[in-house]
């Protein structure tokens, strides 16, 4: 139907694009109410959702890289594990030399030294077994933690290194050399422990000191996202209070809207009366 075809009074067509405009008014409002946000597109503020979609990549992006260094922190604390493990099997096997050297049976040095060499065996064992997810810091490996938004734009390399008995220069000890008159063997074999302990702690405060970065990073992320975030929401989210009284008033002047109308159109009506 042509707009020309039916003539509506002045009062009624300003009553009738009044109601239109409360019509699209309670719709918008209603939007915002169900989304909880005053921005849900570029045509209700431009400025505003092209800022808060940067916040909001980024947030996203930076996320992802909280589950790398989850894994790295989990990949330095087996390391440390079997850290720990191996200083224990070395404090033991001191214990040993030393016990070997309170006595000249070569029989009992015999034992001990077969036992020095289980201790020795399973020092490299238990290096061999602190990986995790594929890789294991006490056998030379390495991980490079990402941080920043972009990649290789912020990152730390953690360098393992060899915690196996040949790794630690601790040699095996040999049942001969352990004899009753080879107190040098013995004392050459405590003097290795020693140097290894002293490398394993050296490594040890290097490793702790990736995990506190990584830590750190770790939290300095998490409240990077949570300020992004924030950000976000301030630029887009709606006052839901505020929404819900302008639902009202709208909806108040929807109805005297209406009511307005139906006055303007008794003049017309009015015409009927003739008849």
């Amino acid at each position: 139907m042509a707009i020309g075809d039916i003539s509506l009074t002045s009062g009624m067509r300003s009553n009738l694009l009044s109601l239109q405009g409360t019509a699209k008014s309670i719709d918008q409002t209603q939007n915002r109410l169900s989304s909880g946000k005053r921005v849900n597109t570029p045509l209700d503020n431009p400025t505003n959702y092209f800022a808060a979609q940067g916040h909001v990549e980024r947030a996203s992006d930076l996320a992802v890289r909280k589950d790398g260094m989850a894994e790295a922190i989990q990949m330095v604390k087996a390391a440390d594990t079997g850290i720990k493990g191996i200083t224990s099997l070395i404090e033991s096997a001191k214990g040993v030399a030393t016990a070997a050297l309170a006595t000249s049976d070569t029989n009992e040095r015999s034992t001990y030294s077969a036992t020095f060499n289980t201790l020795l065996n399973q020092v490299s064992m238990m290096a061999s077994d602190s990986g995790y997810r594929g890789i294991n810091l006490l056998t030379n490996g390495s991980q490079t933690v990402e941080f920043g938004q972009r990649t290789n734009a912020s990152t730390l390399q953690i360098t393992g290194f060899n915690a196996t008995a040949a790794g630690l220069t601790m040699q095996s000890a040999v049942a001969t050399a352990w004899s009753a008159s080879g107190n040098s063997a013995i004392n050459s074999s405590s003097s290795e422990l020693e140097s290894a302990l002293s490398f394993l702690r050296t490594k040890s405060s290097a490793l702790s000191a990736n995990l506190s970065a990584v830590t750190t990073r770790q939290d300095f992320t998490n409240s990077m996202i949570n300020n992004l975030q924030t950000g976000a929401d301030n630029l887009t989210l709606a006052d839901t209070n505020e929404e819900g009284a302008n639902m009202l008033m709208l909806q108040t002047r929807q109805n005297l809207g209406i009511t307005s109308l139906s006055m303007a159109s008794q003049a017309a009506q009015a015409v009927l009366k003739l008849f």
